[in-house]
């Protein structure tokens, strides 16, 4: 694995606190910034078939994740995601988040590579998108 592809795995550990007060709702946001952004890029279809990809790889770790397919209203593309979020504790829905977005940035940066990926998740969330020492995710 190399550097970049590790800061990002941190990065992606690191965005939810598990104190959060509504974890449910904080993991949803994290998606629905990334997934404007990926969508700007490759069209609804593309993000669709990427979540799909991931849902499928991930839920082999979380079976309950078959459950969380994409809405086909855009305004509430997460609905199920949400919901089987809130139906799981706090720490597996925040282990699965983690792997859903590690799942969907691996396959995105072998496809468009690990710069341009870095490059979307630092649009999507901005300062939040710094590695646990403090360096920006390489550009």
């Amino acid at each position: 694995m190399q550097t970049s592809d590790v800061l990002r795995h941190q990065l992606i550990y690191s965005l939810i606190d598990p104190q959060t007060e509504e974890p449910a709702g904080a993991l949803i946001l994290v998606w629905e910034k990334m997934a404007a952004q990926v969508i700007s890029i490759v069209g609804v279809g593309g993000f669709n078939s990427l979540y799909a990809r991931s849902i499928f790889l991930s839920q082999k770790t979380y079976a309950w994740l078959d459950d969380c397919a994409i809405s086909a209203q855009s305004g509430h593309r997460f609905v199920d995601l949400k919901k089987c979020f809130e139906s799981q504790p706090p720490e597996h829905s925040i282990a699965a988040n983690s792997l859903l977005l590690i799942t969907l940035t691996d396959i995105m940066a072998s496809i468009i590579g690990e710069q341009l990926t870095n490059n979307i998740l630092h649009t999507a969330w901005g300062d939040d998108a710094l590695d646990m020492n403090g360096k920006e995710l390489k550009k």
